[in-house]
């Protein structure tokens, strides 16, 4: 093993990456020759570029908030692996920001920001290690057309923040793990063949879609599990009046109770709230006891209408 400035990485070829699929630029971080030792540099030159970019990130654990500000062009972050390339923070919410004297809040908590569209991610973990603290965030989606592709999202409390309403997101085979609200926000997202991992009670989604966007987060062909002790886990609240979320042929294993929702408290919501359930299977998908409010439509909606047509894995 060998050390960039504190960061271990291990000896594994970028060969494990797929250069049919980089854009023509190309950044290297953490190898023998590359011309970065940490991930924001390699960001940050990117930017400058002006270009449409991919930055290959060797195996290692990487510590630091890595931030696609919003004037970056396409870029394309891939690692070596999940359990290789990892980025990792340890901010929480009511954690003091020492450059502004302030708490850092939920939206800045986060380990990583991706406030530009266009974006994309594969082979690669993207982590809050600040364990049962309150609001943590691994990773914040601003922009929209934002692809993930075997990436594993690690956290506690709100693991996952889609923030902004009229935006896309797309995750294929990623793992999302937390406890409460860790898949939280107001965009239109659809996860496929991904898998959900609770690993305290709570709340897997908290959706905050507005009156008029159709649709919220959609989990298709997806597996939910816990991990040992966990004894409830619902499948979401709403954050705000009119969410949306929709689990669809899942696989769901952790032990989800009777009910299946929760309303926040917040009676009203039933009447708004936009949660359905079509097609699931294992112990925590039976629909006796839902909640009455529950919408089983039987037609989903398809990939173009979520996605309008765009499609990041082709």
């Amino acid at each position: 093993m060998r050390r960039w400035r504190g960061r271990v990485c291990l000896s594994l070829s970028l060969a494990l990456l797929a250069p049919a699929a980089l854009a023509e630029r190309a950044f290297d971080v953490g190898t023998d020759d590359a011309a970065f030792d940490n991930v924001q540099a390699a960001v940050d030159a990117a930017v400058a570029a002006g270009d449409a970019a991919t930055i290959r990130i060797a195996a290692g654990i990487w510590r630091g908030v890595v931030d696609v500000p919003p004037d970056a062009p396409a870029l394309r972050l891939i690692g070596a692996g999940t359990q290789h390339t990892r980025i990792v923070q340890n901010h929480y919410a009511s954690r003091i920001d020492p450059r502004t004297g302030e708490a850092f809040g939920t939206y800045g908590s986060a380990t990583m920001f991706v406030r530009a569209d266009d974006f994309h991610a594969e082979k690669l973990t993207i982590a809050n290690d600040a364990g049962p603290v309150g609001q943590a965030v691994a990773l914040v989606v601003d922009g929209t057309r934002a692809s993930f592709d075997d990436v594993h999202l690690l956290g506690h409390q709100d693991t996952l923040y889609l923030r902004n309403a009229g935006t896309r997101a797309w995750f294929r085979d990623c793992r999302i793990e937390g406890t409460v609200d860790y898949v939280f926000g107001a965009a239109t997202a659809l996860f496929e063949r991904c898998a959900l991992h609770s690993i305290g009670d709570g709340y897997v989604t908290a959706p905050s879609t507005p009156a008029d966007q159709a649709h919220g987060f959609v989990f298709r062909d997806c597996t939910l599990s816990a991990a040992p002790g966990v004894s409830r886990v619902y499948l979401g609240r709403p954050w705000r009046p009119h969410g949306a979320t929709r689990f669809e042929n899942c696989r769901i294993d952790a032990p989800v109770p009777a009910e299946g929702w929760y309303d926040w408290g917040k009676p009203d919501n039933q009447t708004t709230a936009r949660f359905a359930e079509h097609a699931n299977t294992g112990p925590g998908s039976a629909l006796d006891g839902r909640v009455s409010w529950l919408r089983d439509t039987a037609a989903a909606p398809d990939t173009a209408t979520l996605m309008q047509d765009w499609r990041p894995f082709e």
